[in-house]
């Protein structure tokens, strides 16, 4: 064997249209060469798969295929953490824009099926937290509501998804004519998104039916969610939303998500001018911080106490971001649950964009 060349074994046949794509035993692969590139390491060893003959390298198992500046997906992952909004974190990393908003929704997309393949299977057996983190997309017109289920004992985040709001509060007259007029030009939000976006998260942390008890405030749509949840038998414990948000609250689970939501994302500060515009990217975001603070981040930074995957039973340590982006996952090997394969495929329309980018590539996921 060449020493130039980096000791690699594919784990699968790559291509999902291929019989060991999904179970490689028996599987049986020829080297085929290699190629050079600008990025270390320089020589990339190449494949081809026995059974199929398609050809493939090292480098397609990486979570920086296909990507022209591979060396910035690592620290766009920490940056976008720290609260780096695009532009702060181009100047940096002296990149693009676009290869900034590239990279964030690669991000997201391998956050998705990192906490849907590692996500807790069988019954759940800690009360669940439920609340909304609210944001908007594009203009303050246009309002969102992050549904967040949270597990009460482990802070685990058990699932999300997001729901599109109407303005509301203080308006004025010419507010409130503004807002008929989009209303008029792009539609109205389901009046009842938030029940119905609600009822689709609990049924994303809640897949099989059991006894469940379920935290949340008075919100008056969360009764009539819980109502469609078949075959279950739910305890519904409700909180006044003016109690104090301190850690002895039945809903500080989810509280503190709001707060590392909003002290860690940029697009969620108060008043900024680096707020998304598109809802795709808001549920890419999103979703990369959940996975870190799932299974990375301590519970406490000061004190320790583990990760949420710790608590929950789900690993033995941290699992540091390295390690969640060492190898490519695959949609067409993990379980992708709705609505989080409509998140994946940026199926998410933003209405005030007419012609918005979907993510159709078929080789690079």
């Amino acid at each position: 064997m060449r020493t130039d060349l980096a000791p690699f074994v594919p784990p699968h046949c790559p291509r999902s249209d291929c019989r060991f794509h999904r179970c490689p035993l028996g599987w049986r692969w020829t080297r085929h060469g290699s190629f050079t590139r600008h990025a270390p390491p320089r020589r990339i060893p190449r494949f081809r798969c026995a059974h199929c003959g398609h050809t493939f390298s090292s480098q397609t198992f990486s979570t920086t295929y296909w990507l022209k500046r591979p060396d910035v997906l690592g620290e766009t992952a920490h940056r976008l953490l720290a609260c780096s909004g695009y532009r702060q974190l181009v100047r940096d990393l002296k990149c693009s824009p676009s290869t900034a908003r590239r990279h964030a929704a690669r991000l997201g997309r391998h956050a998705l099926l990192w906490l849907a393949q590692h996500r807790p299977r069988g019954r759940v057996r800690e009360p669940l937290v439920v609340d909304g983190f609210e944001s908007f997309a594009f203009s303050q017109y246009h309002p969102l509501y992050l549904n967040l289920v949270v597990g009460a004992e482990s802070h685990y985040a058990y699932a999300f998804t997001l729901t599109e709001l109407r303005r509301k509060g203080r308006m004025t007259a010419r507010q409130k004519r503004r807002r008929a007029e989009l209303e008029a030009r792009f539609g109205r939000p389901d009046p009842r998104g938030i029940e119905r976006g609600t009822l689709a998260a609990l049924a994303l942390a809640v897949p099989v039916p059991q006894s469940l008890v379920v935290r949340s405030d008075e919100h008056d749509d969360y009764p009539r969610a819980l109502r469609g949840l078949a075959g279950h038998r739910i305890t519904h414990q409700r909180t006044n939303s003016r109690e104090a948000r301190t850690a002895g609250n039945p809903l500080f689970p989810v509280n503190r998500l709001d707060l590392l939501l909003r002290h860690n994302s940029a697009n969620h500060k108060r008043e900024t001018i680096a707020f998304s515009k598109r809802l795709q990217a808001v549920l890419e975001r999103a979703a990369w911080l959940l996975a870190w603070q799932n299974w990375t981040k301590p519970f406490s930074e000061r004190h320790g106490g583990g990760t949420p995957a710790m608590r929950r039973g789900l690993s033995e340590r941290p699992v540091p971001i390295a390690e969640i982006l060492r190898r490519r996952l695959f949609p067409s090997r993990v379980e992708l649950p709705e609505p989080w394969r409509e998140h994946y495929w940026g199926r998410v329309r933003t209405r005030r964009l007419a012609r918005e980018q979907r993510h159709e590539l078929k080789l690079a996921c």
